[in-house]
């Protein structure tokens, strides 16, 4: 009977111990999503600069301001697998820290493109060919043209905070609402005309961005996931490559509201 005591008080000490270290063992969830994206961007003043010049041309300094300018968002490749990467594109990776799943951070890369409209007017000041400008120019693209198409190419790191909506008895379906605000750089690769010159130039890091994304997730079966954001920034080229062989810059800032639909998977770890 005392042996029996005893086993029983060792037991009401160390079941309490157990049970606690299984509530608290935490249960980390990993994901990767694809997908694309359409975006509308505010105007933008182009600010461009080559203090050397060519013997083609001479330096300049001079800005565009007040430039309209679109998306592209190229979804007629989407019918070839091997052009999957030439439409907008959305690419996440992701980890959520706790057995609940309501916090966490995300790597993403949105691959997004910046179209100037052409044949807007614009208004030219500042200097070209050692030549004081002011003026109203039409953006004919045969001597005027910018865009970043091979990317504006937003690179961000994204904390998260979800709110659970719906989850059915079998777990089979939940539904949940995520917030997430970004910093990060963007690393575009810039296509320009100036003075009926055209140059594609190389990738840069040229400068930072900040957004705030919502979206609305679907998770299917556990692992499969479909998710609809909705996202809003701003970024600003501090320093993207131009016409000049390296030595002519173009900066320029703008906000953006970007509209991106991504499916993937994802799995769990055990610490």
């Amino acid at each position: 009977m005392k042996k029996g005591i005893i086993i029983a008080l060792i037991l009401s000490f160390h079941l309490p111990v157990f049970s606690l270290k299984d509530s608290t063992r935490i249960k980390k969830t990993f994901y990767g999503l694809w997908g694309y994206n359409r975006e509308a961007y505010t105007t933008s003043t182009l600010h461009f600069v080559n203090k050397i010049g060519t013997a083609d041309y001479g330096p300049y300094d001079f800005k565009v301001h007040d430039v309209k300018a679109k998306d592209r968002p190229d979804f007629d490749q989407l019918y070839d697998v091997v052009n999957i990467t030439i439409p907008q594109f959305n690419f996440r990776i992701g980890m959520w820290l706790n057995n609940n799943n309501d916090e966490g951070f995300e790597l993403s890369y949105d691959h997004t493109k910046y179209v100037v409209t052409n044949y807007q007017t614009a208004r030219f000041t500042g200097m070209i060919n050692g030549q004081a400008v002011d003026k109203d120019s039409i953006l004919d693209p045969n001597f005027f043209h910018f865009e970043h198409t091979d990317g504006a190419n937003f690179w961000m790191i994204n904390y998260m905070r979800r709110n659970k909506i719906y989850h059915s008895k079998n777990k089979k379906l939940k539904v949940g609402y995520i917030f997430k605000p970004g910093l990060g750089v963007v690393i575009p690769r810039t296509d320009v005309v100036l003075f009926g010159q055209y140059l594609n130039n190389k990738f840069k890091v040229a400068g930072v961005c900040a957004a705030i994304e919502t979206s609305l997730r679907v998770e299917l079966y556990k692992h499969f996931i479909l998710d609809f954001a909705v996202k809003g920034g701003w970024a600003n080229y501090m320093n993207a490559f131009a016409l000049g062989k390296g030595n002519g810059k173009v900066s320029h800032q703008f906000g953006f509201v970007e509209g991106i639909l991504t499916f993937g998977y994802q799995f769990w770890s055990r610490k």
